[in-house]
């Protein structure tokens, strides 16, 4: 029942992911641009320069807004992440469980030591 519920809350942050690549990609430009602009900002010394990287960089932090929808498709993927690490670790578990847990093991063990002697 656990491995259902988590293929489907995988199967849902996959899909939310997916829908989301765009606005991850926009705020990943986004911010690269901010990035250049910060720097180029700093660097000029003349009025015009600094006017011009910091229009720059007010227009890549407003386009970066646009793109709050991305931080959905982060979480998503943080979901995603999560799911997988449950996933694995379930079946070491399980696996574990049933040999440690299954009495005909140890009868079929017991029984072979019984028809030796």
């Amino acid at each position: 029942m656990k491995k259902v519920m988590l293929f489907c809350i995988g199967g849902l942050a996959a899909m939310v992911a997916i829908a989301s690549a765009g606005p991850v990609l926009g705020l990943v430009a986004c911010a690269a641009i901010m990035y250049v602009a910060w720097k180029q900002y700093r660097q000029a010394h003349s009025k015009g320069v600094k006017i011009f990287w910091g229009a720059a960089g007010i227009i890549a932090f407003l386009a970066a807004v646009g793109n709050v929808p991305a931080l959905l498709g982060v979480a998503a993927l943080g979901v995603l992440y999560v799911v997988y690490k449950k996933w694995q670790e379930e079946d070491e578990d399980f696996v574990a469980a049933a040999k440690e847990e299954d009495p005909f093991v140890n009868f079929e063990k017991q029984w072979s030591q019984l028809k030796n002697k």
